[in-house]
């Protein structure tokens, strides 16, 4: 009896443990994690932004390619430049929300998530003059009502297929590498136009990568596609 218990007992934190953790658990409610259809489809995703420095310079590269890309925006960095989330909205492409303060959710309250998503929605909302549709958490950490109130706020959870570590700045060449290499079909593609824990931190090198990892999936026949 001690023994099924204590399985019974590592079994339920394992599965909580992966719920929390992993970005692209159905533990706590299934998030979209990969692109809809059939065929040589990608999704390109960026969170934590906009930035002044680094999401001009995507939307440059992105406009010249006629190609469409997800920002997942944080209200805080909304309230600093309404003027780059209403241009990224005017410019075609999707946005989400990624709440307004950037703290891990995995351990915080109902009334703590509820607060921190309905916020980043206002910001972005008063920005943009839209309403998000789409909520990735940060980390992709959630909880077992983290997703449940995104969908009360008309949201779908997105998770990821595969995430870079752009934010560790390695270099453009390897940051064009790792994604080129690591997209398939069906990919939901995650860059960083900004930094969730400071404004002005430095996100050149993964603009810098933009162009090249277009232009690169594209001679490899992908497409671009927004959720």
């Amino acid at each position: 009896m001690i023994g099924e218990a204590l399985g019974a007992a590592v079994a339920i934190a394992g599965g909580a443990a992966h719920g929390a953790f992993h970005r692209n658990s159905w533990l706590f409610g299934a998030p979209l994690t990969k692109v809809p259809g059939n065929g040589k489809r990608v999704a390109l995703t960026f969170d934590d932004g906009p930035n002044p420095d680094a999401t001009p310079l995507i939307l440059d590269a992105l406009r010249e390619r006629g190609v469409k890309a997800t920002f997942f925006i944080l209200g805080r960095h909304a309230d600093r430049w309404p003027d780059l989330v209403r241009r990224v909205h005017d410019e075609g492409h999707a946005i989400g929300n990624h709440g307004w303060f950037h703290r891990k959710l995995h351990f915080k309250s109902p009334a703590y998530v509820r607060d921190d998503l309905t916020r980043g929605t206002a910001s972005i909302q008063a920005a943009s003059g839209v309403l998000p549709r789409l909520f990735r958490a940060p980390h992709g950490f959630r909880s077992p009502w983290v997703t449940s109130i995104a969908r009360s706020l008309g949201q779908r959870t997105v998770g990821w297929s595969l995430g870079v570590w752009d934010s560790d700045r390695p270099g453009v060449d390897a940051i064009v590498a790792r994604t080129v290499n690591g997209a398939k079909p069906g990919s939901i593609l995650l860059l960083h136009d900004g930094d969730g824990y400071d404004p002005s931190g430095d996100r050149v090198q993964t603009a810098r990568a933009v162009p090249l990892i277009v232009d690169r999936l594209l001679g490899q026949g992908y497409q671009f596609d927004l959720f």
